[in-house]
């Protein structure tokens, strides 16, 4: 196949430019730092908050990672079906519109969370904001295949990870004047700054979205005519695609080390603000300035990864960010408490690896791919495979948490997720040698 046309490859990074400003905002900045001061209004002797929460008493760190948790579990059992559906109906831009609206409109609807009204507004509109931008991705990952040679997909996947990563830093900037600088804008300090961050989340990701998908083709539907239903016909897709993973050793053993590796790096970056806000007590200006450390590091950092998967081979490149990883956890277990350089010293590491693991993985995963119209469909059990990690990891995080008290041993733990990750991708390489032999 050949690859696309320059319009049709920037009308799909530029989806990366549209939604990443929820994962830097939302996920990993104001939102964190802003949901853990509203639900810090009840403090024990130990400096730990509790949050009361359908009549149980939280941690409201962990509160936080359980609700994220839910909500990817939300994302793991529906997309399989939903994406089979899409290949078959060749709707998957309808499917990527729609939880994209739902996400965006989320986002918006968190200027209305304060500590004066009830906490379940904040974890409805969390949750649903997590589930567009995630299902979204699916539909959007599963473009790759269908718009990129296999030899153009390790680039063509960087560009959309770096163009997320401007796109969201540009956003960031204004949205950290609003809260820094209210007087700039005719406000006083309070929760108004940062309400209105999440409402211009919410209209960036909408806006940029439909330019995005103004430009992306036109499926091709996967099903046949007069099939009894769709939802059957879902399922069935689902059957055949699993029946194909099973005799693919070299795509299985890597979903397998992906499903570990992407556990400690998904958690890490879903967990870093809370852990340095509420563990390590960075203030929020120095918090949210290496938050845009990463942002901007990870630029040259996809990039440079993509340049050395070319050279060493994706599998060994990605080894290489692994044990990357291990080492930053160890690192953010060691970090004293109030340590700001060393803070930044650590943002500058993860930002390094960051958008590199995450654009090698997807674009490995698509040049192992076999040649198929049911493209979202075997994208589907990646995204699965994600999300489920994430559960686990999320899920993990928060309950070592609230077991030993602090955060410090549920980062250590991760390093566990890693090492597995690490031997599963080694055995994949084995596997992949010993098959081209």
């Amino acid at each position: 196949m050949q690859t696309a046309s320059r319009k049709v490859i920037n009308g799909w990074a530029m989806y990366d430019w549209a939604n990443s400003v929820y994962n830097l905002v939302i996920t990993s900045t104001i939102f964190p730092a802003y949901f853990e001061v509203v639900t810090s209004q009840r403090v024990d002797s130990s400096g730990i908050a509790y949050v009361h929460f359908l009549g149980r008493d939280f941690v409201n760190t962990s509160l936080y990672n359980y609700s994220l948790a839910i909500a990817f579990v939300i994302v793991a059992f529906s997309s399989p079906l939903l994406s089979s559906i899409a290949d078959y109906k060749g709707n998957k831009k309808s499917f990527m519109n729609f939880f994209m609206i739902m996400g965006s409109i989320a986002c918006a609807c968190l200027f209305f969370f304060t500590k004066d009204r009830p906490l379940e507004l904040g974890i409805i509109c969390m949750i649903l904001a997590c589930v567009g931008f995630w299902s979204s991705l699916v539909f959007y990952n599963s473009f790759l295949p269908e718009i990129a040679a296999p030899e153009d997909r390790d680039r063509v996947s960087a560009k959309g990870f770096a163009m997320g990563y401007i796109g969201s830093v540009i956003l960031q900037v204004i949205c950290f004047l609003f809260v820094l600088k209210p007087g700039w804008f005719g406000m006083e300090e309070g929760s108004l700054p940062a309400r209105i961050s999440f409402l211009l989340v919410g209209v960036w990701w909408f806006g940029f979205g439909q330019f995005s998908l103004n430009r992306l083709p036109r499926s091709i539907p996967a099903g046949e005519k007069n099939q009894r239903s769709i939802l059957t016909n879902g399922y069935r897709e689902l059957a055949k695609v699993w029946h194909q993973l099973m005799k693919m050793p070299v795509l299985k053993n890597y979903l397998f080390a992906f499903f570990f590796y992407n556990m400690g790096v998904q958690t890490v970056m879903l967990a870093a603000t809370l852990y340095g806000k509420s563990e390590l007590q960075i203030p929020t200006t120095n918090l949210i300035i290496a938050i845009l450390i990463i942002q901007v590091i990870a630029i040259p950092g996809a990039y440079a990864i993509s340049r050395l998967s070319s050279l060493i081979g994706n599998f060994r490149a990605l080894m290489l960010c692994v044990v990357v990883w291990i080492a930053i956890c160890i690192a953010g277990y060691a970090i004293p408490t109030k340590g700001i350089y060393e803070f930044y010293v650590l943002a500058i590491c993860v930002g390094f690896v960051m958008g590199g693991i995450q654009s090698l993985s997807r674009s490995t995963y698509s040049k192992l791919m076999p040649v198929t119209k049911d493209t979202t469909s075997f994208f589907s059990f990646y995204d699965v495979t994600e999300k489920v990690s994430i559960v686990i990891g999320m899920f993990s995080f928060g309950f070592i948490t609230e077991l030993t008290g602090s955060q410090r041993l549920s980062v250590l733990a991760l390093v566990v997720f890693f090492v597995i990750g690490l031997a599963g991708l080694f055995l994949t390489l084995h596997r992949q040698n010993r098959t081209a032999v």
